[in-house]
């Protein structure tokens, strides 16, 4: 492996003013929302947004992206206008320090999931934890899941020991699934024997391509109770309850869709009976598939755009 120091760049003077120079007792919380990998309903995407746009913001550190970013299979948007180009959306992965509605201190991780250097890059990210004293690592992100927005959102929590998670319900058994770099420097941490958590929201199939708000909300909410953190997610209660009533509006408008929805909805209801159970999915339910579920309210959402 190739030296780990040399894929990020420090800035020591943000370290001094945040951070300081001395040895706190408990090392702040860091945060960890990558884009790249599935994110439902951009639920990370637009959690993490919300508190670099909300919250007191100082970048202390820098991955060389240049060197993590297969540019040919991920390539950032550029902006033409009339005859030139005129910006770049420019990939990075950074880490910030930011300060919540009290003041405390802690750290997010956030950009581009690198394409390379998966190792190198999580060695580099632990000698951070190490160096910050970092008390607890929280990764969040939305999957699509088969249920529907007229229920409360549910998650699945995963961590690096079980005290971590005891206070959430279990939906799966094992799985295998393809890795992410925020699953493998769960790990990692976990195997140095860090403390480390992910909260990967449950976001409604037809709804996964959307911008979900109400997933972002569910997701900060799940962070403020594990890390005693306030990170003013009432203010996007707005934007939330507006995404609500726009799906609302959509779905009344199509009888199929109302149909989808209804049959979601009692599936589950019926698991909500059966709390326990190792899947989400209840017994012998006829739903429609999550690409069925994809393709219907896509066209329908095409339909309105016509009309």
């Amino acid at each position: 492996m190739l030296d780990p120091q040399g894929i990020v760049s420090v800035d020591e003077a943000a370290v001094a003013a945040t951070l300081g120079t001395g040895h706190a007792t408990t090392g702040p919380v860091m945060l960890h929302a990558l884009r790249g990998f599935v994110d439902a309903g951009a639920a990370g995407e637009i959690a993490a947004d919300h508190l670099v746009d909300t919250l007191e913001s100082t970048r202390v550190a820098t991955f060389d992206i240049d060197q993590l970013l297969d540019y040919r299979s991920k390539r950032s948007l550029m902006t033409f206008d009339a005859d030139r180009w005129t910006a770049y959306d420019e990939p990075f992965l950074a880490l910030d320090h930011l300060r919540d509605a009290d003041g405390t201190g802690f750290l997010l991780l956030h950009g581009a999931e690198p394409d390379l250097q998966w190792e190198r890059v999580n060695t580099a990210v632990k000698g951070l934890v190490e160096r910050f004293g970092v008390s607890l690592t929280v990764g969040f992100h939305g999957v699509p899941m088969g249920v529907p927005h007229t229920r409360p959102i549910t998650m699945t929590a995963h961590g690096t020991r079980a005290g971590l998670t005891e206070d959430h319900t279990s939906f799966f058994g094992t799985v295998r699934v393809p890795s992410s770099m925020a699953a493998l420097l769960e790990y990692r941490l976990g195997e140095a024997g860090h403390d480390a958590l992910g909260f990967v929201m449950h976001v409604p199939h037809y709804l996964a391509q959307s911008q979900y708000t109400p997933a972002a909300v569910a997701a900060l909410q799940a962070v403020e109770r594990a890390t005693g953190l306030d990170l003013l997610t009432g203010r996007l209660a707005a934007a939330a309850a507006d995404a609500t009533l726009e799906v609302e509006k959509q779905v009344s408008e199509s009888g199929e869709v109302r149909a989808v929805v209804k049959a979601l909805e009692e599936q589950y209801d019926r698991f909500a009976q059966r709390l326990g159970r190792p899947s989400l999915l209840a017994e012998a339910a006829p739903i429609p598939t999550a690409e069925e579920l994809g393709e219907e309210f896509e066209r329908f959402l095409r339909q309105q755009g016509d009309s």
